[in-house]
């Protein structure tokens, strides 16, 4: 992969869908100042000029439908939580995902995909925010950060280079059951029994996290012991 780093941008998400074109699958943005970040459900992220990871990959040509594009957040999040697995942080996924630790966030994704006639993907903007070095979230009640986690500060180029070998590394299992697994194995709140809120039918209720579908559902077995499956902004977590 290719990274190029940038000292002040908008949003590398947005940066690299203007660039779309032009950029060869494998580019990685990484900006030091991100301006005007974006995160899921149209949030923005927060954070200090500097000091943290905020970077988007580019993919082409991917082996992917558009009903398979699920897998891409399965390979993302293992990624993050490999790399902090390896500086002795145990992280969970907050489905389908943000990266929590010891139920504080510490990391956020955008992951935004173009589509060929064919149905296929045709290309995948991964977007990545992760906190390395900020020790104060004022805006932000519920973030953490690696320096927070061990004490420690991190170079930031080294650190990109290091998620980015344990993000190639998955990348050829992109399809495989094993990251699915992988991905389920790490699910925030799984086993433990948690109160959440249907979207659907505006219903709160309390259940137990079991994993993903085939498809990129969430299960959740209620206490009644039926199993409710959910679609990306069809329930929301009651913390």
């Amino acid at each position: 992969m290719k990274t190029v780093w940038l000292h002040t941008i908008d949003s590398t998400n947005s940066e690299a869908l203007r660039r779309l074109p032009e950029l060869p699958s494998g580019t990685v943005l990484a900006a030091y100042d991100q301006t005007a970040g974006r995160g899921q459900r149209g949030n923005s992220w927060f954070t200090e000029p500097g000091r943290n990871l905020t970077f988007s990959i580019v993919l082409k040509n991917l082996p992917l439908s558009a009903l398979e594009a699920i897998r891409l957040n399965y390979l993302a999040s293992v990624a993050v939580a490999s790399f902090l697995d390896g500086k002795g942080v145990k992280a969970h996924v907050k489905w389908p995902n943000d990266i929590y630790v010891s139920g504080k966030k510490i990391s956020g994704m955008l992951i935004e995909n173009t589509l060929a006639p064919d149905g296929r993907l045709a290309a995948a903007v991964i977007g990545i925010g992760l906190n390395i070095n900020q020790r104060e979230f004022p805006q932000l009640a519920n973030a953490t950060s690696l320096a927070c986690c061990t004490g420690r500060e991190y170079p930031l180029e080294d650190s990109l280079e290091e998620f980015l070998a344990l993000f190639e590394d998955l990348l050829p299992g992109l399809s495989s059951e094993e990251l699915r697994d992988s991905y389920s194995a790490r699910l925030f709140r799984r086993g433990v029994s948690a109160r959440y809120h249907d979207l659907l039918t505006d219903e709160e209720f309390e259940g137990i996290i079991e994993g993903v579908e085939a498809d990129g559902r969430l299960r959740i077995r209620d206490l009644r012991g039926t199993a409710r499956l959910y679609r990306f902004k069809e329930v929301s977590y009651l913390l």
